[in-house]
C-alpha cells in the first residue's frame, strides 16, 4: 500500500510539473536550464522532476544544478556535492559570503530574507549570464504563490505574486517555476519519502515572526474553516478581469464608451487571447498527464 501511495504521489507531482511547463511554455528545445538547488525540500523535488521529465520530453534540453554556499555557520559543504555526484548531474557550487553581509546590514531580530534574496539573485543571475544559461528554474510552489499574493496586498499595496515565468528586470534572464501548480504538502511528503538530505537555512529559518509565516497560518486556518478556499483563490489568479479593477495603466477606462463590443473592449489582451476563451491553470490540474509539447 505504501508503494502504491508513493507512486500516486510521484505521478501527481510529475503531472502537475509537466502541465505547468507546457501551459506556460517554460522550456524550449535547446534550452540550458539551471536548477537553483538550495538544499531545501522544494529544490530537491524540482531537480528530481526535471531529471525525470528530461528523459521523456519531446524537446531536448540541458540540465545543470547550481548551489550558492552563503557561508552560514555550521553549513555542511559536503552534503550537496555528495548528493549531486551520486545522481550523476553536472553541478556547480558558488561560494560567496553573503551571510556576513546580511548579518552586518540587518539589525538583530529583523527579517533578513529580502536582502539575502537580492544578494543571492544577483550572484545566480551573474553565473547564468557567464555560463550560457537560458532558463533559471526555482522551486517555488502553489503555496508560495498564494502567500506572496497576500504579502503584496497586505504589506506592499500591490496586486501581484510570483509568476510561473518571469523576465528579469534587466531583460537578460528568464526565470521559471515548474512546481507552480504543486502543493507544498505533496512536496514535503515526496522529499521525505525520497530521503533527500535537507540542508536547513540558519538565516530566515531561525526567525519565527516573519510576515510570511503569519500569512501561511492565515491560509491554513482558512482551509480548515472553508475547505478548498486556497484552490479557489489560486483559480482567481488565473482569471483576472482588468476592466473590473482600478488600475489605469492596465485598462483604458478613459476611452470606454457606450456601444463598445467585446472585441473592441479587449484591446488590452494578448492577441492570442482576443478571440478565444482563457483556460485556467487550475482547471487542468485534474486532467490526464501532459508532457510539454514541442514549441
Amino acid at each position: 500500500m505504501a508503494s502504491v501511495n508513493f507512486n500516486k504521489l510521484q505521478k501527481r507531482i510529475r503531472r502537475l510539473t509537466a502541465t505547468a511547463i507546457e501551459q506556460y511554455q517554460m522550456i524550449e528545445d535547446g534550452d540550458k536550464v539551471m536548477v537553483c538547488l538550495s538544499g531545501g525540500k522544494d529544490s530537491y523535488v524540482l531537480l528530481d522532476m526535471l531529471i525525470r521529465l528530461q528523459k521523456i520530453a519531446p524537446v531536448q534540453f540541458e540540465l545543470i544544478a547550481v548551489n550558492l554556499n552563503q557561508m552560514q555557520p555550521g553549513f555542511d559543504a559536503s552534503v550537496l556535492p555528495d548528493f549531486l555526484t551520486k545522481i550523476g548531474i553536472e553541478y556547480y557550487i558558488i561560494t560567496e559570503d553573503t551571510y556576513s553581509v546580511v548579518t552586518d546590514k540587518i539589525e538583530t531580530g529583523k527579517t533578513m530574507c529580502s536582502l539575502c534574496s537580492r544578494l543571492r539573485r544577483g550572484i545566480l543571475y551573474r553565473f547564468a549570464g557567464e555560463n550560457g544559461v537560458t532558463k533559471i528554474a526555482l522551486g517555488h510552489h502553489k503555496d508560495d504563490i498564494l502567500e506572496t499574493f497576500f504579502l503584496n496586498i497586505f504589506f506592499a499595496g500591490t496586486l501581484k505574486t510570483m509568476p510561473p515565468k518571469l523576465q528579469s528586470d534587466d531583460k537578460r534572464h528568464i526565470v521559471i517555476r515548474p512546481l507552480a501548480l504543486n502543493e507544498e504538502k505533496d512536496l514535503a511528503k515526496y522529499a521525505k519519502a525520497m530521503k533527500f538530505p535537507i540542508v536547513p537555512c540558519n538565516l530566515c529559518g531561525s526567525q519565527e515572526n516573519l510576515q510570511r509565516k503569519l500569512i501561511k497560518s492565515m491560509l491554513s486556518q482558512w482551509e480548515v474553516d472553508y475547505p478548498h478556499r486556497k484552490n479557489t483563490i489560486f483559480t482567481a489568479l488565473t482569471n483576472a478581469v482588468p476592466s473590473h479593477l482600478l488600475d489605469l495603466d492596465l485598462f483604458d477606462f478613459n476611452n470606454l464608451r457606450i456601444g463598445q463590443t467585446d472585441e473592441t473592449n479587449k484591446e488590452w489582451l494578448l492577441p492570442s487571447k482576443k478571440r478565444q476563451g482563457k483556460r485556467s491553470a487550475a482547471a487542468v490540474t485534474n486532467e490526464a498527464p501532459i508532457i510539454f509539447r514541442p514549441l
